[in-house]
């Protein structure tokens, strides 16, 4: 079992983020050096495969894998 700190606080001041600090949380670089994190097309679906369209609006790249622990 894990121990607990407690921390106090006066208070928490939120704000909101900037458009360009938007798109820096979603954009990352992948290894090969390219960057991804937007989406380009507007398909959703193949609907022969029934698997997401590469840079579309369900992109495992930009939004990770469909199902947990495959690739």
């Amino acid at each position: 079992m894990r121990s607990q700190i407690e921390q106090r606080f006066d208070y928490v001041k939120i704000g909101i983020a900037s458009p360009e600090r938007i798109r820096q949380w979603g954009e990352r670089t992948l290894p090969n050096g390219q960057m991804v994190g937007e989406v380009t097309k507007p398909e959703t679906i193949n609907y022969r495969t029934l698997k997401p369209e590469m840079d579309g609006l369900f992109c495992e790249r930009i939004f990770g894998p469909a199902k947990d622990w495959e690739c």
